[in-house]
C-alpha cells in the first residue's frame, strides 16, 4: 500500500473528450498497486484517522473492488463518490507466447496476422521497427515519437501526447540507465508511424504513452506494433505483467489475458459545497454519456471522432 500524498485534485467537467472547466479540492491521494495480488475490497471505507485539517477528504485511485459499487453513498460520515469503475486489463507475461496466442480465437489471430502481413507488403515486403531500452537510445526514440505525437488528436485536443520537455527526456534516460524502460517505434521506410512507451515498475511494464500517424489509421499500425512488442517481451522473459492501466478500450481487451474490476473513489467531507460538486459532476458525466449514445444511434459519433482526429 502506498502512502498518502496531499495535492489539489481537479474534478473535470467534460463533454465527450472536451474539458469545459475544472473545480479543484485539496485531498489526500493514494494509488493502489493493482497487480500486487491484494484481495479486492468489498466495502471501501475512508481512512478517517489520517485526515488532515487542510484536506477535504481522500482520493483512492485504481482500487480493486469485489463488485460494482453505487456511484454516491454515505459511509462513516463521508460522501463516497465512485467517479469511475472499469476493468483494469493486463497481460500475464509468465505465460509462453504459444500459450498467450491461444487466448485468441482462430479468427481474431488470423485477422491480426493479416494486418501485419498487409502492412509488411505496403512497406515492400518486410517490417521495420526498433526497440529502445538503453540510455543512449532515448533521445532518438523521443525524436521519432514526437514526430508522430504532434499529428495525433490526443495531443491536439487532449494535451495527452508524449510530453515535449527536457525533463521527460531526462526521466527516460534515468529509467533506461536502470533497465526500467522499453520503447518501440514502427516505420514505413524512414517514416515513423507508431510508437509505444512503457516504463517499468516492480517488473511490470506500464502502458504509458502510445500514438500513431493518423495517415496510417486504416493500416492498424498501432495493433501491428503492439503485437510485435508483446511477442518480443514474451521472448525476453524479463517482466511479470504488461499493465494496460486505467480505463477500458477494445484495444486493451483484445490483447489482455486478465482483468480486475477497479474503481477511482473520492471520500469527501459531508458539506454543502462537496454535495453540490459531486452531484454536478455526476450529472455532467451522465449527460455526456447519453449524448454520446444519441450520436451513436444517429450514426454520427464515429464521424465526429474522425473529424476531431484531423
Amino acid at each position: 500500500m502506498t502512502s498518502w500524498q496531499f495535492r489539489e485534485v481537479p474534478f473535470k467537467f467534460q463533454l465527450s473528450d472536451w474539458t469545459l472547466f475544472s473545480i479543484t479540492r485539496p485531498l489526500q491521494v493514494r494509488s493502489e498497486p493493482v497487480l500486487n495480488g491484494a484481495a479486492p475490497v468489498e466495502n471501501p471505507m475512508p481512512a478517517s484517522d489520517m485526515l488532515e485539517a487542510r484536506s477535504e477528504g481522500f482520493s483512492v485511485h485504481a482500487l480493486p473492488v469485489a463488485a460494482a459499487l453505487p456511484r454516491v453513498s454515505s459511509v462513516d460520515g463521508y460522501l463516497r463518490y465512485v467517479a469511475l469503475q472499469y476493468r483494469h486489463c493486463y497481460i500475464n507475461l509468465g505465460l509462453s507466447f504459444d500459450e498467450y496466442q491461444k487466448k485468441f480465437s482462430s479468427k481474431t489471430r488470423s485477422t491480426i496476422l493479416r494486418k501485419i502481413k498487409k502492412f509488411a507488403e505496403h512497406c515492400g515486403g518486410s517490417l521495420t521497427w526498433k526497440t529502445y531500452r538503453s540510455q543512449p537510445d532515448m533521445q532518438e526514440f523521443f525524436q521519432y515519437a514526437r514526430v508522430i505525437s504532434r499529428k495525433t488528436y490526443q495531443e491536439k485536443l487532449l494535451d495527452a501526447g508524449i510530453p515535449d520537455s527536457e525533463e521527460f527526456v531526462r526521466e527516460m534516460e534515468t529509467l533506461a540507465a536502470a533497465d526500467r524502460v522499453r520503447a518501440y517505434v514502427l516505420f514505413d521506410g524512414d517514416r515513423p508511424v507508431s510508437y509505444l512507451y512503457c516504463p517499468v515498475q516492480d517488473d511490470v511494464l506500464v502502458y504509458a504513452h502510445l500514438g500513431y500517424d493518423p495517415d496510417y489509421m486504416k493500416m492498424s499500425v498501432g495493433t501491428v506494433l503492439q503485437w510485435l512488442a508483446i511477442e518480443q517481451l514474451f521472448a525476453e522473459a524479463r517482466f511479470r505483467f504488461f499493465d494496460f492501466t486505467e480505463g477500458e478500450s477494445e484495444h486493451k481487451r483484445l490483447f489482455a489475458t486478465h482483468d480486475v474490476l477497479c474503481a477511482n473513489i473520492f471520500f469527501l467531507r459531508k458539506n454543502l459545497p462537496n454535495i453540490v460538486l459531486i452531484h454536478a459532476h455526476l450529472f455532467m458525466g451522465r449527460f455526456s454519456s447519453r449524448l454520446g449514445d444519441v450520436l451513436e444511434n444517429f450514426g454520427v459519433k464515429a464521424k465526429i471522432k474522425r473529424l476531431l482526429r484531423f
